[in-house]
């Protein structure tokens, strides 16, 4: 089992963290977390979404057709 991350060390890459951008320890940390987030390089496990659904605008199938 892996340990907690220390509040003291980027979460990305280990390194002491900056006050100015905690909990990482430099801008490229912090937007390559983002564009992590934005890419979808980080997931929630659960089951497939529906095929009658448009999850990612929220709309069902009859709303997506005009």
């Amino acid at each position: 089992m892996s340990r907690p991350a220390s509040r003291n060390h980027c979460p990305l890459c280990s390194a002491p963290t900056d006050p100015a951008h905690r909990p990482f320890c430099s801008r490229g940390c912090r937007d390559r977390d983002m564009l992590n987030w934005m890419g979808e390089g980080y997931r929630i496990p659960g089951p497939a979404a529906s095929s009658d659904e448009n999850v990612e605008t929220g709309l069902d199938r009859h709303d997506s057709h005009g």
